[in-house]
């Protein structure tokens, strides 16, 4: 279509699958079925308006903004969402299964005996600052692009957004809370009682609840977490990809980066949000789609006007 460019085609495409599987497969499980199939019709109808607007030229600076900004201002709606509509396919999270992958890969389950063996607060913030990285690297990479070469920030928010529908796609589809079931932090679930002995413990050291990162985590997750979004882990595959953007576009910055993607990688799983396999899931999920993405970026277009 004209106007439209990889970022465009992509949003447009998630937007028109999440409204054919709630129209489709809506069930019990899927609260206010019908405002969400008409919210996400709406994104559908404004977006194509915002960039058929902005297609017409002249758009002025706020139009020019938001023509290139929306997809960001759609990432945490969308990933929230998630949440209410991935059962539509499976009754139950699927966590009884990755804990039993879990138990057959590692002997036991290391989402609870990282932090279990090192159970200190400066660790403990250490990996929790690590941990909250995630939306620094997201932010900084695309504000530092946006200043400096508008069309790199163009191929990164498309790459970016690319990951993300895919991940949101999955997380629809194959519901995994995380390892956050073994401390019942979330309402309404608990895990069989012989999964619930693999934990060793059913607490957090009481040395590190005090530090201001667990805290500002905890705040975030109560607020904005999705549960059944946590394979592959979105926090791993798409830290590297801010990553890969740094080595291509900012390589000052490209060794201190990608130090804190591998320590974020390492608190996903100490700070006991994802399985360890989440995180080789994300490992592979920015493997696979990083060139694709880059090869459907320029195969579908990338022009801005």
């Amino acid at each position: 279509m004209r106007h439209y460019t990889f970022v465009d085609y992509a949003t447009q495409f998630y937007g028109i699958l999440v409204v054919c599987l709630i129209a489709l497969f809506h069930n019990h499980t899927v609260p206010h079925w019908g405002l969400l199939l008409a919210a996400n019709a709406a994104i559908v109808a404004i977006s194509h308006g915002l960039i058929a607007w902005h297609g017409r030229g002249s758009p002025g600076k706020a139009l020019d903004f938001f023509r290139h900004f929306y997809p960001v201002l759609l990432y945490t709606f969308f990933f929230c969402e998630t949440g209410m509509l991935n059962r539509m396919f499976f009754a139950d999270y699927l966590d009884p299964l990755l804990i039993h992958w879990e138990q057959a890969v590692f002997g036991h389950q290391p989402a609870v005996l990282f932090m279990q063996k090192l159970p200190y607060l400066a660790v403990s913030e250490l990996f929790y600052a690590a941990y909250f990285s995630y939306y620094v690297m997201i932010a900084g990479v695309g504000i530092a692009l946006f200043i400096r070469n508008r069309q790199h920030f163009f191929h990164y928010v498309s790459v970016i957004s690319f990951i993300f529908y895919i991940c949101y796609t999955v997380y629809i589809f194959i519901p995994v809370i995380g390892p956050r079931v073994f401390f019942r932090e979330i309402d309404g679930y608990n895990l069989p009682a012989e999964l619930q002995q693999l934990a060793v413990v059913d607490y957090y050291p009481q040395a590190i609840q005090s530090g201001p990162f667990y805290q500002l985590m905890a705040w975030i997750y109560r607020t904005f977490e999705s549960p059944g979004a946590a394979m592959p882990s979105s926090h791993v595959a798409i830290a590297l990809c801010t990553v890969y953007f740094s080595f291509r576009y900012l390589p000052r910055i490209r060794y201190a980066h990608l130090a804190a993607a591998i320590l974020l990688s390492l608190a996903t799983v100490y700070c006991r949000y994802h399985y360890a396999l989440d995180v080789v899931a994300g490992v592979l999920t920015t493997a696979l789609l990083l060139p694709l993405s880059n090869l459907l970026y320029r195969r579908f277009g990338n022009s801005h006007s």
